[in-house]
């Protein structure tokens, strides 16, 4: 058989896959992927259900079904005070990957670079790859992973397509403030660069900050594609459904991607999230929601052998391991997984160059029943 020249000699199986493989082969608690344990909502599941049953199960429109669109319209404009044309502005998409994929292939030519801020999330660098990009990483560094613009800024060249951000941010549990936005929109402004903002844990944000979408930023939301999961938002990362927002000029390059891609998305689900969303409680209580859960899992865990900065937002947090061990991070995961039952993902494998920071990703998105045996077994760890 002839050899073939792969578009990705670099990559392998993700670490997501090898680690959630590893706890189930163990037995391990598998804090490592990013998916809840408890139950999606009730109402959502029936609504879901009474729209098969109606006979919702043939093809959407390209874009989605506009009552959803409709409805997304209105959410933007409330929670972000910014109007999106639902007809021309907003596509539903097969999730939130999807999405970034989507845009990435869209915008992003051959020799073009993409500035991209790690430890980043593992899909943008092979994306940026397979359109012929150039991936230009921005390291940030633990405890607080913040973003020094001037020396973004001096990155930027002719060559410069696109700036991708990530808020709230996967794996570090940060957040990007108004100040992050504003310095954004200064470097980028008179350009003709691109914004790509993964935005998918814009509701699970903690301690009364508010969510900077750049949709809020009126310069940055007229050069910006915005990335959404609703899998995120409402517990059903397996339904594999998000949308995206942008700009009529930039959505019109989007939906030429999308529609060779996937063309449309889930239909019925499509009709019972329109009408979940029409009860903004729906997403409103997430913050208090997942706070209690980020509350709970580190009062369980005080007093063990990480350290810990608790964090702003998503449902991941970091805890650093520096104090007792030397191990490789990836080492540590593997090993924790198979002496003590509790599996994380290592933070290095973030970076395109892996940076060893003596830190480990748990997912606390569990019942309270998984985090109680989760910290059983992180406080024997030393």
């Amino acid at each position: 058989m002839n050899s073939i020249e792969s578009k990705l000699p670099h990559v392998g199986t993700t670490i997501f896959t090898i680690m959630s493989g590893l706890a189930n082969e163990t037995g391990a608690i598998n804090l490592s992927q990013g998916f809840p344990s408890f139950e999606v909502s009730r109402e959502l599941i029936e609504l879901y259900h009474q729209a098969m049953m109606n006979n919702h199960n043939q093809y959407a429109p390209m874009p989605g079904l506009l009552p959803l669109r409709e409805e997304l319209s209105k959410k933007t404009e409330k929670v972000h005070g910014a109007y999106y044309n639902p007809e021309s502005e907003i596509t539903i998409t097969a999730g939130g990957t999807q999405a970034l994929y989507t845009a990435i292939t869209a915008f992003v030519n051959k020799g073009d670079e993409v500035i991209i801020f790690e430890p980043a999330y593992d899909s943008y660098k092979p994306a940026i790859e397979l359109a012929g990009g150039i991936v230009k990483p921005y390291s940030l560094t633990p405890p607080d992973y913040r973003i020094n613009w001037e020396e973004v800024k001096q990155m930027i060249t002719s060559k410069t397509k696109m700036i991708m951000i990530n808020t709230p941010h996967n794996p570090s549990g940060t957040i990007l403030t108004a100040y992050d936005l504003e310095q954004l929109d200064a470097i980028t402004r008179d350009t003709n660069i691109i914004v790509l903002s993964d935005e998918v844990y814009e509701h699970i944000i903690f301690d009364g900050e508010i969510h900077q979408s750049v949709a809020r930023f009126e310069n940055l939301k007229n050069r910006s594609v915005i990335v959404y999961s609703f899998g995120k938002t409402f517990h059903a990362t397996g339904w594999k459904t998000g949308y995206c927002l942008a700009p009529e000029y930039l959505m019109k390059e989007f939906r030429k991607v999308h529609q060779f891609l996937v063309f449309s998305v889930n239909t019925p689900l499509q009709v019972a999230l329109a009408a979940y969303l029409k009860n903004e409680e729906h997403y409103l209580n997430l913050p208090s929601f997942y706070q209690a859960k980020r509350d709970y899992f580190l009062s369980l865990i005080e007093g063990c052998s990480f350290a810990f900065t608790p964090c702003k937002g998503s449902y991941f947090q970091l805890l650093d391991y520096s104090s007792f061990s030397n191990e490789k991070d990836t080492d540590l995961a593997i090993r924790l997984t198979k002496e003590f039952g509790i599996a994380s993902i290592p933070v290095s494998v973030f970076y395109s160059s892996p940076v060893d920071t003596k830190m480990l990703r748990f997912c606390f998105a569990k019942d309270n029943v998984t985090l109680e045996k989760a910290a059983e077994k992180i406080h024997r760890i030393k």
